[in-house]
């Protein structure tokens, strides 16, 4: 019982995480608008039915039944057709018809106060409008990272022994487990316990669990003084590393392979002992780099989506499994923070980091998503308003006419295939997230 109320609560977490998420992106959307003058009918969280709301001015204010996004709505998102254009109100194409719709929409919404239309203001004040909503995202990253590596920090070795194996199995074996008649480890023979902190080994201080470690290799068959902290006492043992087999692996942890594909193995030094994990706070320098793998690893993920989503697909329904750095629904999210949480043998500190990183690489989702040139997303909005500037400056240039505002309405089609795919993509991940979910934990 104690566990599903901790997943439950993870759950919530994230949810609360989310749309704290959502309603400051849109406050960045809001703040400058307002700033600008531009006129904002209504802010909302999420889609479909209104389940709370209230006018303030001239807003309203609310939050909607489906929790998978937000917006405002501005007056005159979209320029009147321009003169000369023929109109297409009586045509009976769905796209032409969907491009004059959004434009009597656009029309009607501005009434009597053409001055406060959005396509009514200048280019830099509208990239900012747009650009405030993932700017709000990458804010917030850099907050969530910040507590995670300032406040409570990376997990790294420590110097006090985590585990004792209690016998000896080559790194080819396929047990993991002892069985009668297997020699006991070296740790195991000389009294080492898990909580032991190593002091110092062949008489050297010992600092990082990676000079220990550098060390035993080194010794195999010499018998060596080690120096634990005990219970606060300082206890003298002696360790005779054995040489055995171990895997050869590269910068990265992962296993070196040769030529012909097997794994490559050394004989080395072995005591059968493995370090204890520990939070180590990072210096305020360390958030900006993982920003940037955060933002990188988001972008080659949306840059390769179409095969991502076939990959999701196919382990979806197939046997495969799950790419755990592929794309995720805010279904998996939250059941992988459910999981987190829920774990006995987490540390409540490393809990709160792991779900405190899990928001801010989901703001670093956010950012990337909505920044691309595509509308209905804030990156098309801006692309527009830059080939806008771009048009009107070589217009100005040669002394031509002022081409005047571009029809982002003939951008309609455009959006409703944005919309679709995206509808699709979550529909996908959402159903794979609840029947072949991303086992984080192996």
């Amino acid at each position: 019982m104690e566990t599903v109320l901790q997943f439950i609560l993870g759950v919530l977490i994230i949810a609360v995480g989310v749309a704290v998420s959502i309603g400051l992106h849109e406050v960045g959307h809001l703040v400058p608008a307002k700033l600008f003058g531009i006129k904002v009918t209504q802010y909302m969280i999420g889609f479909g039915p209104t389940i709370f709301s209230r006018t303030k001015g001239e807003t309203q204010y609310g939050v909607k039944a489906v929790p998978l996004g937000g917006y405002i709505s501005m007056v005159g998102m979209f320029p009147p057709r321009r003169e000369g254009e023929k109109p297409v109100a009586n045509s009976t194409g769905f796209f032409q018809s969907m491009v004059q719709d959004a434009r009597q929409v656009s029309q009607l919404s501005i009434g009597l106060e053409e001055d406060r239309a959005f396509y009514r203001k200048p280019v830099w004040q509208r990239i900012i409008v747009m650009l405030g909503g993932p700017f709000m995202n990458l804010v917030l990253a850099v907050v969530f990272f910040s507590i995670v590596l300032v406040g409570f920090g990376t997990v790294q070795s420590s110097t006090t022994v985590g585990s004792v194996s209690a016998c000896v199995l080559p790194a080819t074996s396929d047990r993991q487990d002892c069985e009668t008649g297997d020699q006991q480890s070296p740790g195991a023979a000389a009294g080492l316990r898990p909580g032991d902190q190593l002091v110092s080994l062949a008489g050297t201080p010992i600092t990082s669990w990676e000079q220990s470690t550098a060390i035993i290799r080194d010794s195999a068959g010499e018998t060596l003084p080690l120096v634990v902290l005990r219970d606060g006492v300082e206890t003298t043992l002696s360790v005779t590393p054995l040489l055995t087999q171990r895997y050869v692996l590269d910068d990265k942890g992962q296993v070196v392979e040769n030529a012909d594909g097997t794994k490559q193995t050394e004989d080395v030094g072995f005591v059968g002992i493995g370090a204890a994990s520990e939070l180590v706070p990072q210096p305020i320098t360390a958030v900006f780099p993982l920003i940037g793998e955060n933002i990188a690893s988001t972008v080659g993920i949306v840059a390769n989506l179409p095969q991502r989503l076939y990959d999701v697909a196919q382990a979806a329904f197939g046997s495969g499994e799950r790419d755990p750095n592929g794309p995720i629904s805010v279904v998996g999210v939250g059941r992988v923070a459910g999981e987190i949480a829920s774990i006995d043998t987490i540390p409540l500190a490393s809990k709160a980091a792991s779900l405190l990183g899990l928001l801010g690489s989901l703001n670093i989702a956010l950012f990337v998503i909505n920044l691309v040139p595509l509308t209905p997303l804030d990156g098309g909005h801006v692309a527009a308003a830059i080939w806008e500037a771009i048009r009107r400056g070589f217009a100005k240039l040669f002394k031509r006419k002022d081409p005047g505002p571009v029809d982002a309405a003939k951008l309609m089609p455009l959006t409703f295939v944005v919309v679709i795919f995206f509808g699709g993509m979550t529909a996908l991940l959402v159903y794979a997230d609840i029947v072949k979910p991303i086992n984080i934990f192996g």
